[in-house]
């Protein structure tokens, strides 16, 4: 329980238990409540729990599998509440632990090669272990230091997620930790921690095995120490990842994971993993990212091997889509290494430069776009390519794009042939008895056409170049600006979307006030508002409606573009002038009291006075009951002209409030009698006089 009060919580189970003479801590750890009783440090419970014996049992639940015909609860529940146990950090409980050899050599068993290794009993183990390396930092890198074998098991299991995370966390990502424990940083920057991961690679055939070892040493690339850092960027470490991934007899996942470790250690920011980062974070390019030069330098020497993977013809299978086949498919692997040359390229290093141009590698993925117009994956990189290219300061490598790439007159040729063709020759073959569909890569072309244009108006070698190309004027002038005039979202009838304007810009920047308005959805969802009183407590007329100049006046005061910093209420003080009377005269047109109701003393102000109880009048009829149904009337017959005429009334006429039909609201003084009939008698001189004064205002 989280509390206590004498004589009046009932006792709990826990407690119960506890009270016991004998019991078995299966009974503790099934119930409920072991768990808060825990995390509330009940004494009695914590002084059973840190004893060794228990401690002992708890680790064996967590790291030992359950017989193939026990119970649910022995199988599930119990390593789970145990688990929990640990993880609730009573530090008495985890000082049991870790000062007892015994005890942690029982729980490092569970990485021992002979033992099963569920994926449940590794996330409990992994939890156990975070929380030990969180609260008792000192005593377990003691212990692993003393027994350097729980590193190597910790590798051979870096199949298993939550094992990954464990090296992760124990190799140094989070240096908070170490802050105290210098000597433990150097003693994993001694170690060849990092050679054991990248055998990975070659040792097991294991795709999940590669995608751990690389996520793995992209972490350590991006976040780990500057010692280990500066280890995986040594051109020996590049080397011995490539040799791995080149390989003929390794799989293809080898590569591909091999390549993610690549683009981290060129690009630390970048997250290989994710597209939001791709669509998000890729589209700006010229961002400055430096590399280090060892890095680069080791990437270069196995680049003119890396590139020979992209040649399609050594390949025979054929992959069937709806709109054809493909012969060969793009591959996963070819799409990688057209995404780290897309990281090589931005990283502006002059060296790669020359050898991209000298290996024609440009030309070669210029090819692959052309050649594969559904993949829009590869059109994305090809894109960023050829901009990081064309935005380079290298005039060499400008050059050889227009030129020898002939990036222009691939783009005019798409166009020409604008349907998917029928080569038996080409990777993308239309379907048999299906006419050509258009191909998929036309929007990557407009706007690859528009950067070069944008990009020629500042560079005079780009500029010089287009003129020079008549086909390519004359497609600008008759094609390119009628599409971008066509596409151009902001002269559309309908209006443009709101959320196209800043493609780039992060979720979290957006402010909620930065969207257009829809004007017309406004007004109408105002004018309900206002019809179903979300403004106001009184019941409003259901006749009551938003009209144009009323919409017209919110409208105006809606924070609209540059207002939108001033933030607030969407209506000003002054705005709500424009609905008072309105509102006014839906709050008279409504009787919610009953006969011992407020009445209207139509005044300038409209102020409201009481009516006293019911008096009988000469015809038999209560006054209240009549004034009710004279207000019903005026609903019908215009109240706006009844509360305007009002305002030429005087004070002394204005004493008694007017109704239609001859008939008044009797005031409290007029209803005090002397005799029987003297109340008749007023009521009917009053009425006489009132209606003389109702012609007048008629009138």
């Amino acid at each position: 329980m989280f509390w206590h009060m004498s004589g009046f919580s009932a006792a709990s189970a826990v407690e119960t238990i506890l009270d016991k003479e004998s019991f078995t801590l299966e009974e503790l750890l099934d119930e409920d409540e072991i768990i808060q009783e825990c995390k509330a440090h009940n004494g009695r419970l914590v002084s059973f729990l840190r004893e060794r014996a228990q401690v002992k049992q708890l680790i064996r639940y967590i790291m030992e599998e359950a017989p193939e015909d026990a119970s649910k609860q022995f199988s599930f529940k119990l390593p789970f509440v145990a688990c929990e146990i640990f993880t609730c950090e009573v530090d008495i409980i985890l000082k049991t632990l870790v000062e007892d050899e015994e005890l942690m050599d029982l729980l490092f068993s569970f990485l021992d090669p002979e033992r099963p290794h569920s994926t449940l009993l590794a996330g409990y183990f992994s939890k156990v272990f975070v929380c030990l390396l969180l609260r008792k930092t000192t005593p377990l890198m003691n212990y692993i230091q003393a027994h350097q074998d729980i590193i190597t098991k910790l590798v051979d299991l870096i199949g298993i997620t939550s094992i990954m995370e464990v090296l992760i966390r124990l190799i140094g990502v989070d240096e908070h930790i170490y802050a105290n424990c210098a000597d433990s940083m150097q003693w994993f920057e001694d170690m060849n921690v990092l050679e054991m991961i990248v055998d990975k690679f070659s040792s097991s055939d294991c795709p999940g095995v590669h995608a751990n070892a690389a996520e793995t040493l992209c972490t350590i690339a991006r976040y780990a120490s500057a010692g280990l850092a500066s280890k995986t960027s040594s051109p020996s470490f590049i080397g011995k990842l490539f040799r791995h991934a080149l390989e003929d007899s390794r799989p293809k996942s080898v590569l591909v994971n091999s390549l993610s470790v690549c683009i981290s250690l060129l690009d630390p920011r970048r997250l290989t993993s994710g597209m939001y980062y791709m669509y998000n974070r890729q589209t700006s390019q010229g961002s400055g990212i430096t590399a280090n030069p060892e890095t680069v330098e080791g990437i270069l020497e196995s680049l003119g091997e890396l590139l020979k993977l992209l040649d399609l013809s050594s390949e025979d299978r054929v992959l069937l889509t709806s709109y054809g086949k493909l012969q060969p498919p793009l591959g996963k692997h070819r799409l990688k290494i057209i995404e780290f040359i897309s990281v090589l390229v931005a990283v502006s290093s002059e060296v790669a430069e020359k050898e991209l141009i000298r290996l024609s590698a440009l030309k070669h993925i210029l090819e692959l776009f052309f050649e594969y117009p559904y993949n829009n994956f590869l059109h994305h990189h090809v894109e960023q390519i050829v901009i990081s290219c064309l935005e380079s300061k290298n005039c060499q490598l400008v050059e050889h794009l227009l030129s020898e790439c002939n990036l222009i007159g691939k783009i005019l040729e798409s166009e020409r042939n604008s349907t998917l063709t029928v080569d038996a020759t080409k990777p993308t073959i239309c379907a048999e008895g299906k006419s050509p569909p258009r191909i998929g890569n036309i929007g990557y072309v407009t706007r690859l056409a528009n950067k070069i244009v944008q990009l020629g108006n500042s560079n005079r070698e780009i500029q010089t170049f287009l003129q020079d190309n008549g086909d390519w004027v004359d497609w600008q002038t008759n094609v390119l600006l009628k599409r971008n005039a066509v596409e151009n979202v902001f002269h559309w009838v309908c209006g443009r979307p709101s959320t196209l304007q800043d493609r780039t810009r992060d979720s979290d920047d957006d402010d909620y006030q930065d969207r257009d308005y829809d004007v017309a959805a406004l007004a109408n969802n105002l004018s309900e508002a206002f019809q179903y009183g979300n403004y106001t407590n009184d019941v409003i007329s259901e006749d009551v409606f938003f009209d144009d100049k009323s919409a017209e006046v919110v409208i105006s005061s809606l924070p609209l573009e540059d207002d939108q910093e001033t933030g607030g209420s969407h209506f000003t003080k002054s705005d709500w002038s424009a609905f008072e009377d309105e509102r006014i005269v839906n709050e008279h047109s409504t009787d919610n009291g009953g006969p011992d109701n407020v009445v209207e003393d139509l005044k300038d102000d409209t102020a409201m006075s009481e009516l006293p109880e019911s008096s009988p009048t000469s015809d038999g009829n209560n006054v209240p009951s009549q004034v009710s149904k004279d207000l019903t009337e005026i609903e019908s017959t215009g109240s706006h002209n009844l509360i305007a005429n009002s305002a030429n009334i005087s004070d002394d006429e204005a004493q008694s409030p007017i109704i239609p039909n001859d008939e008044a609201v009797v005031s409290s003084d007029t209803c005090k009698t002397d005799g029987v009939g003297s109340t008749d008698s007023t009521l009917a001189s009053q009425s006489a006089e009132v209606g003389e004064k109702n012609e007048d205002l008629e009138k």
